[in-house]
């Protein structure tokens, strides 16, 4: 990605312009990120691709594939990240409490599932959280359409989980595939792809970029996939726009996402405004509109308990972000205090 962009074309609109400071326009430029390394960040700008370095006091790990940032006159350095008007992030994998930014100021987010033994409701639930808390339009794109002799119990599950979603199934490898998606790939648009290793996105995203991206094959025992892609990438799409391209995340644990999750359980939260105590569990609790429902047959029970179990784990993972947080600011001030004293 050498060749030079317009703004417009890169996804700037009035939102980000509007946050330039009078002394800034001119001196400083607009960039949009496209990678994250360890100690540097890539960006397209007007004039091209840069590598840049980050300010004292950021880290790489507060940058997201494509934020928009200004940068100084010399095009070396971000002088600051402007706000995004969306976000998608989960608590890091493994053991240490930290939050793991994935793509910023992202248009559509194209929920990605194989039709297939990859197909899991709670999976997508927790996709559809992230998107709505973090102010993305989701869609559900299902994959290996080609492979399944009815789809009819699969997109009957949509309709209970998310109705108002736009479903697409498509075979990957069709040409006709990116114009099947072509509602939301237009000029200056950005989607994300997200899904499991194996179901297909990254020959979707050769499909819709017209690129060479590696892409490996499933396991046949369990319809479970090879890591292809290893990082996020930022690709430009044939017909305008561009494509921010994930790992498949064998792990998605929600964190600061409760208002995303009582969207996609807006069915429990409606029938809980009905409940005759505000603080109901849901339990034995008299006059309980939810649990009313489930004996009628309107609520199915593994659904409140996934609504249960996405809360809890939210507020948990929530509370030890804000824990390591405040670990963080103690450790910052005693190291402070001590630099301090050595320079009396």
């Amino acid at each position: 990605m050498t060749e030079t962009h317009d703004l417009k074309s890169l996804g700037w609109s009035a939102d980000f312009l509007r946050q330039l400071e009078i002394d800034e326009i001119g001196v400083q430029h607009p960039a949009r990120i496209t990678a994250v390394h360890r100690d540097r960040v890539d960006a397209l700008a007007e004039t091209g691709a840069l590598s840049l370095r980050l300010p004292q006091g950021l880290t790489t790990g507060e940058v997201a594939v494509g934020d928009w940032v200004l940068i100084d006159h010399a095009g070396s350095h971000i002088a600051r990240i402007l706000d995004r008007k969306s976000l998608l992030h989960r608590r890091a994998a493994g053991v240490e409490a930290r939050d793991q930014l994935i793509a910023a100021n992202v248009d559509t987010l194209f929920i990605t599932t194989s039709l297939n033994a990859d197909f899991n409701p709670a999976r997508l639930e927790r996709y559809l959280a992230m998107a709505y808390e973090g102010g993305v339009a989701p869609v559900f794109v299902l994959t290996k359409a080609d492979l399944c002799d009815d789809p009819a119990p699969y997109l009957e599950s949509l309709k209970t989980i998310a109705p108002e979603v736009p479903v697409v199934a498509l075979d990957t490898r069709d040409p006709d595939a990116a114009e099947r998606l072509a509602d939301w790939c237009g000029p200056g648009q950005t989607v994300a792809l997200l899904g499991s290793s194996g179901v297909g996105k990254s020959t979707l995203a050769n499909t819709l970029t017209g690129a060479a991206i590696a892409t490996q094959g499933i396991r046949d025992d369990d319809a479970k996939g090879r890591h292809t892609t290893t990082a996020r990438e930022f690709h430009d799409l044939k017909d305008g726009g561009w494509l921010v391209d994930t790992p498949g995340m064998r792990e998605l644990q929600l964190a600061g996402t409760n208002r995303g999750i009582d969207t996609v359980f807006d069915d429990i939260t409606d029938l809980a405004a009905g409940c005759r105590f505000s603080d109901c569990a849901h339990d034995s609790e008299p006059g309980c509109a939810v649990k009313s429902a489930i004996e009628r047959g309107d609520l199915a029970p593994e659904r409140l308990d996934r609504w249960r179990k996405l809360k809890r784990e939210d507020a948990r993972n929530a509370q030890s972000l804000a824990d390591a947080h405040a670990r963080s600011r103690s450790f910052g001030r005693i190291v402070r205090q001590v630099k301090d004293l050595k320079r009396r």
